[in-house]
């Protein structure tokens, strides 16, 4: 279970909760591709990490409409 940072502030960073769920897929996805060392090293989530990049503003979805 996703606790920090809360899934509220990431819909409101985001927009809406689909568009969070296709930016964390995507965003955790390339991380276990190109940073798979990191990951393993700090015992850290793919999802986690991406999450914590979107809600400090790393990570930006594109806003259709």
């Amino acid at each position: 279970m996703l606790i920090d940072p809360p899934i509220d502030k990431l819909v409101e960073t985001v927009g809406n909760k689909y568009a969070l769920v296709g930016l964390l897929s995507k965003r955790a996805r390339t991380l276990m591709e190109k940073r798979r060392d990191y990951l393993d090293s700090e015992g850290v989530h793919a999802v986690t990490l991406a999450a914590k990049e979107v809600c400090d503003g790393k990570v930006e979805g594109v806003e259709e409409g």
